[in-house]
């Protein structure tokens, strides 16, 4: 099996976020669950999830961005200079 190459592809397009249309790839495993085990639970855990990771992109924040922001604002900000295993 041959795959078509696209002459216009560029290296810089691997470093894109994964989609299907407009939403992040990242929205579908909730979208899965709620696909195969089908309650008013789990479709609204998918569409809030869905909602969330659109409004973070809004803003500028991938999953993994807003992971490392939310885990420096609960470190606050004061650093100890001593490690934690002395």
């Amino acid at each position: 099996m041959v795959m078509n190459y696209n002459p216009d592809a560029s290296w810089r397009d691997t470093a894109r976020q994964p989609r299907l249309w407009i939403f992040n790839a990242r929205a579908l495993p909730p979208l899965l669950v709620a696909m195969f085990h089908i309650t008013y639970t789990t479709v609204a855990f998918a569409i809030l999830s869905v909602i969330l990771l659109q409004i973070m992109e809004y803003y500028g924040f991938t999953m993994p961005v807003f992971l490392r922001y939310a885990r420096s604002q609960a470190a606050g900000k004061r650093r100890t200079a001593t490690p934690w295993w002395m």
